[in-house]
Parts: structure tokens; sequence; C-alpha cells
């Protein structure tokens, strides 16, 4: 018994190989070129925050500078005493449980705009997407003035509840269009084995629409965690933030730059182990949105 032998490919079929080679290599080379410009910034912000502090302000600046970590130390109030874990963990708070309060109430009206759509729901999308026209500083004195009256200037919780009223329509905008892919057929089937709509949302629709949760609740994290103007406002030693201690190193006396470097390197890190923790699904999140 013989075995066919498969010819060699063509020499015009070998150029076009070599050419198709020769422009993935390009390409690949240009993602690489283009990831590292993104990321320069990044690496330029991690580099300064490891140099003394006449090297940071250097003009040209001093790449081969010794590396020190007084930045750091100075951040976590090695000089003065004061420490950075009070604004740090109320920034986790305010974003992770308005994070939580944003995916509890944007779930079942994603379900509802998607799976068994209200009457009008485009309507009701267009008005989820207004609330977002209105610029944030044209909303910034009533809202000091309701905190005011109601006693709750410099808490945590009303930082929370704006950062809710501020991610929610975002955040139904997003789950409405990754929750339409749920097979109906399978919530039908759930019905009628019993299940109640909490039962549905939470075993079976929330399961498969995993990805785009993840995706949603990252970005919406990521606003939260960097929203500076009402928590600068509406906060003073108790409830103050992350982004409020940063803006504690531009003084009078003058830019610590080294320390600012490093105290936004050590702010930055949550937000990346997070995004680190769900890149899987934010991948497929980011990308079952972009197909849409």
């Amino acid at each position: 018994m013989t075995t066919a032998t498969v010819p060699p490919p063509a020499p015009s079929a070998r150029r076009v190989l070599r050419r198709a080679k020769r422009r993935n290599t390009a390409l690949g080379l240009l993602a690489w070129a283009a990831g590292l410009v993104f990321c320069l910034p990044a690496l330029w912000m991690l580099l300064t925050s490891l140099h003394a502090e006449p090297d940071a302000a250097t003009n040209p600046p001093s790449l081969f500078a010794p590396l020190t970590l007084d930045g750091y130390r100075a951040f976590f109030g090695a000089d003065t005493g004061v420490t950075p874990w009070p604004p740090l963990l109320n920034s986790l708070g305010a974003s992770f449980f308005s994070t939580v309060l944003v995916l509890l109430l944007a779930l079942p009206a994603a379900y509802a705009l998607s799976i068994r759509r209200v009457r009008k729901w485009t309507d009701v999308m267009f008005f989820f997407l207004s609330t977002k026209m209105l610029p944030v500083v044209a909303g910034l004195l009533p809202v000091y003035l309701f905190a005011k009256n109601a006693g709750m200037l410099d808490n945590i919780w009303l930082l929370v509840l704006l950062y809710t009223s501020m991610n929610l329509p975002i955040a139904v905008w997003m789950m409405q269009s990754f929750l339409a892919d749920v097979p109906v057929s399978v919530i039908e089937a759930a019905q009628v084995d019993g299940a109640r709509l909490p039962t549905v949302l939470a075993r079976v629709v929330a399961p498969m629409a995993a990805p785009g949760i993840a995706a949603t609740a990252l970005i919406c994290f990521i606003f939260s965690w960097n929203e500076l103007l009402f928590a600068r406002v509406l906060t003073g030693v108790v409830a103050q933030t992350a982004p409020v201690f940063l803006t504690g190193f531009v003084t009078s006396q003058g830019l610590f730059l080294a320390q600012l470097c490093a105290a936004s390197v050590v702010v930055s890190l949550p937000v990346l182990a997070a995004g680190y923790a769900a890149q899987d699904k934010l991948v497929q999140g980011l990308s079952l949105g972009a197909v849409k």
C-alpha cells in the first residue's frame, strides 16, 4: 500500500507565503511599537519615582541617575508621619461598594431592556445616555448644597451614592449589549422548571454574561477610583480619597515630582491588580461589545 506524497509548493506559492510572513512580522513589530508608546508614560512615571528629588527635577531628565526609594518612603510618611492608608481605604471602599450597587441595579435594568424588552425601550436607553450629557461641574453646587443640608459632607457613603448614580447609565448601556446575546430559550427553560426572576438572573443570566459583567465592573471601578472633582469638594479629612491625597504633593513650596510619581504608582496598583485578575473575562467582554 503506497502513501500519497504532497508535492512541494510552487514558486509562486512560496513567494506568497514569504510575503505573508513578512507582513505578519511587520504588523507584530508595529503592534509592539504601539504598545511601548502607550506604556512609555507609565514607565517614565515609574523611573521618576525611583529618583531623588533633585534628579527628578532636572531638565533634561537624568535617565541614569542613582535609584532610590526615598519617594516611596516619603509617600508612606517616613518623614512627616502622614499615612496614606485612610485615603487609600476610602477610595477602595467607595469604588467597591459603588461598583457592587451598580451591578445589582444594572443587571435587572439591562435584562428588561434586552431580553424582556419594555415598551419604548429605545427611549429609555436614550434617557440613560442623556444623563451623561450634563457637565459634572454643573451639578457640583446642587450636590454640595444637598450634602450640606443633609449633614453628609465628608461622608464616604455620599461618594458611594454619587459614584453609583454616575456609573449606572454606562453600566446599563454596556450590559444591555452583552445580555442581548443570552439565548431566550435557556431562560424560558429555567422558567418552565419553576425558576423565578431572581434565580434566573443569578444562576442563568449572570454566568452566561460573566465576561460582560466583569468588563462593566472593572470600568465602573476605574471611573470611581479616579474620580477627583466631587471627592475634592465634598470630602475633608475623614472621607478623603486617594486622588485628593495626591493633590497634597503640589504645594506652595513647589512640586515634589519624585514623591508625586511614587504616590501615583502606588495609587495605580489596585486598578492594575483588578485588571490583571479579570483579564481573561475583560478581553472577552470588551471583544464581545466591540463586534455589536
